[in-house]
This record gives structure tokens, C-alpha cells and sequence, in this order.
């Protein structure tokens, strides 16, 4: 074990929109959380690590630092690090599994903070990402209109549409999976079904992407410990070891890239690993909106290039009783936006037996959690030694 990296405690606060309750706040009750599962104390904890760290000019975004978090819990740490540029949000979790296998650290606290919702409902306490002139990676976007990073993900997915052949049913399915899943999950934002009829009647948002492909706002916190292989004799909970992990940046533009950063990250994955694509028992995928999952499929070589969409036509492979279940908890779509860290929160959970009404049949022993997949990604493959 010595000279690997594990994840033991995960810990979730409340999932909702408009809270009133401080973003720090939430950070705790995830962070405490995460501690009771692990049986670990504050004085255990040697790290801190999350992504992107604290943005004063765009607090909804991420509110809270790693040395906020520190200074609260008055945590000693050898080790810490806060910041957006890496290889997207679960960046932040190579970051520490890398740090306690260098043995800079023993037990490093991941999390992810977002507190958009909330922002949006109080402006004057969080005000919004205002510009009154374009510059950098913008002036290639703004001034064509492509505000949204669903104006830029839909150029990927218009590829699909015209080279391969992907339909809205079958982009549907990623929507309706994860609508159905959260149904079965008591954390999860959203509570109502969705049938195919009221997704093709949607509102388009960016072509092809309509209103049900988007993720949802929410306020809430996520965290995991990462811990050292041989520190394992202090935790009471069952680790998951991080098996091997993989990033890339893909031109660190959204303008013009050839293809998105989800491919070479799922190709690297399996370098690190004697597993392959045939041992994967659950995929957690980055689905901020709905066009990533099909396009991380075939990323992870699940399916060929430009064979997401027959692939999960129907929704019947995905779905929890499906040969790989998908976005367990509902994804983003349907649990709300934990940007990044819920995808790894679930597979901890699934791999443990812990899902509850959604916990997939069988004894699942690995699992592959994704974040991003635009011109960032990052991918973790977890399994249950």
C-alpha cells in the first residue's frame, strides 16, 4: 500500500438553490462530515487542496480558499494548493494523490465549493463577472455572442451531428438517465421525471443542446479525503484507491481546438493501469452538458469515435441495471452542479455498497470518475482492492 494513494472520507452539506448559509459554511458541514466517515480528526489532516481557490471577482463561482479552510479549522498542513490552472476540477484530486504518494502529506482534504445560485439571488453581496472590454481567450468568443460555455461546448456537438450522425433522442438519453437516477437519490436537486416528449419540446438553448441538456445552479460543497497508502491504519472507513489518473489541456482555448481534452486524457488512462475498459463495473461523467458523457464514452474507448450516441440509444446500457451504469446519483443534470466532485463523491459510494434505492446490482469493484472534458480534463479510475 505504501506509495499509493486512496480516497476514505467523502462528505456532502446540503444540496440547494438561494441558500442562506455561508459558503464556508457549507465547506464545514462537508468537511466534518467527511471526517466522521473516515474516523479521522483535524489534527490528522496534513493538507488541503480544491480547485480553483478563491476568486474575488467571481465569488458564486468559488468562494472559498484553501487557506480560508485552513485558518478556519486551524488545520498544520505541510502541504496545500489552490488554483484554476490544472487539468480541470478533479485536477485538484491528482494534485493531492500526487503530494501523499511523494509523501508530502498523509491526509490531504479535497473540495469543491460552488455558490452560484445563491450569487445570483444577492448580486449586491455577490456580484456578478462584469467586463467592459474584451481581452484574452474573450475577444475570440464575445463579440460573436458565444457568452455561454454551452455556445461552445455545442460547436463539439454539432460535429457529432453532422460527421456521425447524432440524433436528439439520442443526446436525450444522457438527460433522461440522469433525471430518472436522481429520482433515487435524497440529495439530489431535482425531483421530477422527464419523458422524451417534454425534451424535445424544450427550448434550445444552443443547438443541438435545449434547456434539459444544461446542468443545474446550486449551492453546495463536496469533499474528499485523499489519503497516503501507508497511513491507512487510522481510518475506520473502506478506501478506495485512486488506480490511476490521467489530465491534458487541449489548446487552453475553447476557440477553433480540433478536438476536445476528454480524448487524449481517456487514452492516457489506461497506461497507468493493468485494467481496461471491459473491468469498469460503474462511469460517474462529467455532464455539464449533456453532449460530454457520449463524447467521454467514446474518450475511454467504451465505444469507437463518433459511436456515443448508438451507443447509449435507448438509455437501456446506461441505466443502473444496464452493463454500465451512468451518473448514478443523477449527474448534474439532475442532482444539481457540484462542478466536478460529485462524480467522485458517487463512485466512492457506489464501490462501497452505500447507493441505497440507486446502488447498482451486484459487487462493483471499479469505477471511472471524469471532470470537464472540454479544453481541460481530468480522469480518475477508483477500484476497491
Amino acid at each position: 500500500m505504501k506509495g499509493q494513494a486512496y480516497i476514505t472520507g467523502i462528505g456532502m452539506s446540503e444540496v440547494a438553490v438561494r441558500q442562506t448559509r455561508h459558503p464556508l459554511l457549507l465547506t464545514l458541514d462537508a468537511v466534518r462530515e467527511a471526517l466522521a466517515e473516515a474516523g479521522l480528526t483535524v489534527g490528522q489532516i496534513d493538507g488541503v487542496s480544491t480547485y480553483p481557490g478563491r476568486m474575488p471577482a467571481y465569488l458564486g463561482f468559488s468562494p472559498v480558499g484553501a487557506d480560508e479552510l485552513i485558518d478556519a479549522l486551524g488545520i498544520h498542513a505541510r502541504w496545500y494548493a489552490g488554483g484554476g490552472e490544472i487539468s480541470s476540477q478533479l485536477g485538484a484530486v491528482v494534485a493531492a494523490a500526487t503530494a501523499v504518494r511523494a509523501g508530502l502529506a498523509r491526509h490531504v482534504i479535497c473540495f469543491r465549493t460552488v455558490y452560484e445560485a445563491a450569487a445570483m439571488a444577492r448580486p449586491g453581496e455577490y456580484p456578478p463577472l462584469r467586463r467592459d472590454r474584451v481581452d484574452g481567450a474573450s475577444q475570440w468568443t464575445a463579440p460573436f455572442g458565444a457568452l455561454s460555455a454551452a455556445n461552445w461546448t455545442a460547436q463539439y456537438a454539432m460535429r457529432h451531428v453532422k460527421k456521425y450522425g447524432l440524433t436528439r433522442e439520442q443526446l436525450a438519453q444522457v438527460a433522461l438517465t440522469d433525471r430518472t437516477h436522481a429520482l433515487l437519490n435524497p440529495r439530489a436537486l431535482v425531483r421530477e421525471p422527464l419523458t422524451m416528449e417534454q425534451y424535445l419540446s424544450a427550448r434550445m438553448i444552443s443547438t443541438p443542446l435545449c434547456l434539459y441538456d444544461c446542468d443545474r445552479y446550486t449551492d453546495a460543497s463536496t469533499v474528499l479525503i485523499v489519503s497516503a497508502g501507508d497511513a491507512l491504519d487510522e481510518v475506520c472507513c473502506a478506501p478506495v484507491r485512486i488506480a490511476a489518473m490521467a489530465g491534458s489541456v487541449e489548446r487552453h482555448s475553447w476557440d477553433q481546438a480540433e478536438w476536445m481534452a476528454c480524448y487524449p486524457t481517456g487514452a492516457e488512462l489506461w497506461k497507468h493501469t493493468d485494467y481496461t475498459p471491459a473491468d469498469v463495473d460503474t462511469v460517474q461523467l462529467y455532464d455539464g452538458f449533456a453532449f460530454y458523457p457520449i463524447a467521454w464514452l467514446e474518450a475511454l474507448g467504451f465505444c469507437g469515435i463518433g459511436e456515443g450516441g448508438r451507443f447509449i440509444e435507448g438509455g437501456t446500457r446506461i441505466g443502473l441495471n444496464g452493463e454500465l451504469p451512468m451518473n448514478t446519483f443523477g449527474g448534474q443534470i439532475g442532482a444539481g452542479r457540484l462542478h466536478g466532485f460529485g462524480f467522485a463523491h458517487e463512485a466512492v459510494v457506489q464501490l462501497r455498497g452505500l447507493g441505497g434505492a440507486r446502488q447498482i446490482p451486484g459487487n462493483p469493484k471499479v469505477a471511472i470518475a471524469t471532470s470537464g472534458g472540454g479544453p481541460l480534463a481530468t480522469a480518475l479510475l477508483l477500484a476497491r482492492d
